[in-house]
């Protein structure tokens, strides 16, 4: 009989823990880095469904500009995500790491977005996108 407890126990916490980070709130952590390699990258992020990290040019007006790398991401929690830079970005330069979806397109797995398109957009929790600001070294 304790036998059976304990199992129940340890299987409703497992359950309670996965449920818990299969629904953890959308969000990126990244840092100021070099970026000279041609690659920038997120120590981690997580997403509600498969999408795309996107990597946009800003300034301090903190708007999203013209894509200059995107990435595959996956439902969940996503470590160590590394987007190739599509042209060249300075020192100095500030880039917003944006979590896109995937819906919307034409093609699953195919990156589709432009500036301002419905086709795998942004996502927003609280009317608010969910990204972060970098500097590259």
């Amino acid at each position: 009989m304790n036998i059976v407890l304990k199992t129940t126990a340890a299987f409703v916490l497992s359950a309670g823990t996965a449920f818990a980070a299969g629904h953890a709130a959308p969000m990126i952590e990244a840092a100021n880095q070099d970026v000279s390699n041609g690659v920038v990258s997120a120590e981690k992020i997580v997403a509600g469904e498969n999408g795309w990290l996107v990597v946009h040019r800003t300034d301090a007006d903190m708007k999203p500009g013209p894509v200059v790398g995107y990435a595959p991401l996956r439902g969940g929690e996503n470590m160590d995500v590394a987007a190739i830079l599509q042209e060249e970005v300075a020192s100095g330069d500030m880039l917003m790491l944006m979590v896109h979806s995937e819906a919307g397109g034409m093609e699953t797995g195919v990156f589709e977005y432009t500036l301002g398109a419905k086709e795998d957009g942004p996502i927003r929790m609280d009317d608010k996108l969910v990204m972060t600001v970098i500097t590259a070294d």
